[in-house]
C-alpha cells in the first residue's frame, strides 16, 4: 500500500462521511427545521429543497468515502458547498463562526483534490477498474457541480429584496 493511497483514503472517508452526516442532520428530526430554513433564505418549495439537500449531501458523501464514482461525487459536493455559498454564506466574511464561508469553500476544495488526485487503490473505483483522475477530470468535476448549482438558483433562489 502507497502512503498516497492511505492518505486519500483517510481524506475521502473523513470528509465523505461529514458530509453524509451532514445531509442526515437536515432530515435527523424531520424536514421542517431545515425546510423552514430554506424558505426563509429565499429558496422555492422548500420542503423538496431541504429533501433533496439531505439526499444529495448522504449520498455524494458516501460515495466519496467509499471511493465510488468519485469524480461524480464530487461535482455533487462542489455543486452543493455553491448553492450554500451564494445563498447563505458569501456575504458574512470567511469565517464560519460569523457565519462564513470557509466550511463550504475547504470542503468543495478537498472534493476538487480527490476528483484531481483519483480516488486511490483503496477505493470501489480501484476495484471496480474504473478510477479516472487528473486535471480534466478534476476541471469536469467542478464545471458540472458549478452548472449544477447554477442551474439549481436559477430555478428555486428568489430572495426577498432588501
Amino acid at each position: 500500500m502507497e502512503s498516497t493511497d492511505l492518505a486519500v483514503l483517510l481524506l475521502r472517508v473523513v470528509f465523505g462521511l461529514l458530509f453524509a452526516l451532514h445531509g442526515y442532520n437536515k432530515i435527523a428530526n424531520g424536514l421542517d427545521g431545515t425546510a423552514g430554513w430554506f424558505a426563509g433564505i429565499g429558496m422555492r418549495w422548500p420542503r423538496r429543497q431541504a429533501g433533496a439537500a439531505a439526499i444529495t449531501e448522504i449520498a455524494t458523501g458516501v460515495l466519496l468515502a467509499v471511493g465510488l464514482l468519485t469524480p461524480l461525487a464530487s461535482a455533487g459536493m462542489i455543486g452543493v458547498m455553491t448553492v450554500a455559498y451564494w445563498v447563505d454564506h458569501r456575504n458574512k466574511g470567511v469565517f464560519i463562526f460569523n457565519g462564513g464561508w470557509e466550511y463550504v469553500a475547504s470542503v468543495a476544495v478537498v472534493a476538487l483534490v480527490v476528483a484531481i488526485a483519483g480516488p486511490g487503490g483503496i477505493s470501489v473505483d480501484h476495484a471496480l477498474g474504473i478510477e479516472v483522475s487528473g486535471i480534466v477530470v478534476g476541471l469536469g468535476a467542478l464545471a458540472v457541480g458549478i452548472v449544477a448549482a447554477a442551474s439549481q438558483l436559477a430555478i428555486s433562489y428568489r430572495p426577498s429584496p432588501r
